[in-house]
């Protein structure tokens, strides 16, 4: 995971950053309003990645003016775009926090179902 951070360091990327409470999770007996956060494709460079902790982890993204940071983190792939997918699930397997980062934007709806 460091090191595909590293490999993106002080390059433009496309950044989807999600959490969720209750859109991909099932509602528990407290039967609360879901929570929701959700940025797509918004441009970032960052000078700094860094991931925190054993798991679950926390990836932060130093950006020119601040941070973005996702905490939660589970599991991370590299796609056949080449695309830095990090997901938090639960333990029902159900996301509650996305963090990816790619070159080129990420699709939308029915051109991610095309593939």
């Amino acid at each position: 995971m460091q090191a595909e951070l590293d490999r993106r360091l002080g390059q433009p990327q496309y950044l989807h950053l999600e959490t969720t409470t209750g859109s991909y999770t099932k509602f528990g007996p407290e039967k609360r309003s879901p929570v929701i956060a959700f940025v797509r494709n918004a441009r970032v460079t960052y000078s700094r990645g860094t991931v925190k902790g054993t798991g679950p982890y926390r990836v932060g993204l130093k950006l020119d003016d601040g941070w973005v940071y996702a905490d939660g983190l589970t599991d991370y792939e590299v796609n056949g775009r080449g695309e830095l997918l990090l997901a938090g699930l639960d333990m029902e397997g159900q996301l509650t926090v996305a963090l990816q980062l790619s070159a080129t934007p990420f699709r939308e709806g029915n051109e991610a179902a095309d593939e």
